[in-house]
């Protein structure tokens, strides 16, 4: 896979600056919805009820609103059919896939250090 260099301003790139493209992108996708609607997405195509019952505590409104995030920044497919109700399908494109892979990492350490962090949590003193 050949990674595509980004050729607007390095402004633009830099997580560093409060008023970068790269900053709001990631604020974008950084929130726990986002994160946890790639995850579940995958290498899958699911309708909206669907992804709903799989992101556990999503609500309608908060589902509909990362969705359409997803799909403004390219990391989401939509795809509509014309049937009554209308059908609508969400799947991941080829960089919500490569985001997915970041994602994926982040739960597998989740999963490996929840004792430890539990532990710490139990430790810790307000």
């Amino acid at each position: 896979m050949v990674t595509k260099q980004y050729e607007g301003s390095a402004a633009d790139a830099d997580l560093t600056r409060a008023d970068s493209l790269a900053r709001e992108i990631f604020s974008d996708v950084a929130n726990k919805w986002a994160l946890l609607i790639i995850e579940t997405l995958g290498g899958r195509t699911l309708r909206f009820g669907e992804l709903r019952k799989e992101v556990d505590g999503i609500s309608h409104k908060m589902l509909t609103q990362n969705l359409r995030m997803l799909e403004r920044n390219g990391l989401v497919d939509r795809a509509v059919y014309p049937t009554v109700p209308p059908r609508v399908e969400y799947t991941l494109t080829v960089p919500g896939l490569a985001l997915r892979d970041a994602v994926s990492g982040m739960c597998d350490w989740t999963q490996q250090y929840l004792g430890h962090i539990e532990a710490s949590r139990s430790r810790f003193v307000d």
